[in-house]
């Protein structure tokens, strides 16, 4: 074969210069993943064809594969098919993805109804990561560039997220996270976090006062998918001066309400968190 011709089931710049960079056993394996994902249900002499590999070396890509539970095989057909890990891999990429388009317009006109920039971010290891912000034209604002992390018990977004966390799980992440002060308002007592989740929960939204940086306020709301599950988080950052303490509660309720707006638009049913923050405030 002409070393310039490209092998069945390679991608076309295989054979480019580039390819010189990548590892080659993880290049197969994604051409197996590819193979396998263009027809339902393969056996190994058909990928092993497909490929033009010997049956041994795919063989051995699928034995790893599986044994991450990446790819899946039906021992009585001896075929092979995409696996339940590759499929939540990719969810967690679509929800991702998902969360900042659909975000981006409620964003918008958070930042224009508020003054304050708007933030969206995620839970990632433990941490906050903004994935997202629409800033404010005002001089001094608050800014998280995309990849930005901070710590969950002193920020809005964490804050949010924190606040629907079962208890076992909360008493988890205590465990397994400091609750490091950062400022004099930083929440440092397990027990005072956990009645802020209370009044997090019951009101709808979270209040960073101070806690993070003096001087910098946040309210936050958590975003849910279609399966009632807390997947993102979107908020108001702003210098105390601007956002007051009595304007806090007037911010909260359209945080709240453009987070309950990016979950309708990713599938979510939300009168009912909305009507137990409505309660609580009665």
């Amino acid at each position: 074969m002409d070393q310039t011709t490209r092998r069945r089931g390679r991608p076309k710049g295989f054979n480019s210069p580039t390819s010189k960079t990548t590892i080659q056993s993880l290049d197969r394996a994604f051409d197996v993943l590819d193979c396998l994902a263009a027809r339902d249900g393969l056996t190994l002499t058909d990928i092993a064809e497909t490929l033009e590999q010997s049956p041994a070396t795919i063989h051995r890509v699928l034995a790893t594969l599986e044994a991450r539970g990446i790819v899946d095989s039906d021992t009585g057909t001896q075929t092979w098919f995409i696996g339940a890990m590759a499929y939540r891999i990719g969810s967690a990429f679509l929800r991702r993805a998902g969360v900042v388009e659909r975000a981006r317009a409620s964003m918008r006109e958070l930042m224009q109804s508020t003054g304050e920039t708007a933030n969206l971010g995620i839970e990632q290891a433990g941490q906050v990561m903004f994935i997202s912000q629409v800033e404010t034209p005002q001089t001094i604002r608050a800014f998280f560039p995309p990849g930005t992390v901070s710590p969950m018990h002193a920020s809005g977004i964490g804050k949010a997220l924190l606040a629907q966390y079962s208890d076992d799980r909360m008493a988890a992440f205590l465990k397994a996270h400091a609750l490091t002060r950062f400022t004099d308002r930083t929440i440092t007592d397990p027990d005072a976090l956990r009645q802020d989740m209370d009044l997090t929960r019951a009101r709808g939204w979270a209040f960073d006062d101070e806690e993070k940086a003096a001087g910098m306020r946040c309210v936050a709301a958590p975003i849910f998918n279609i399966f009632a599950e807390p997947v993102a988080g979107i908020s108001v950052s702003g210098p105390t001066h601007r956002m007051d303490l009595a304007r806090i509660e007037e911010i909260g309720t359209m945080v709240r309400e453009a987070a309950a707006a990016v979950s309708r638009a990713l599938g979510a049913e939300t009168g009912k968190p909305s009507q137990a923050a409505d309660q609580a405030a009665s």
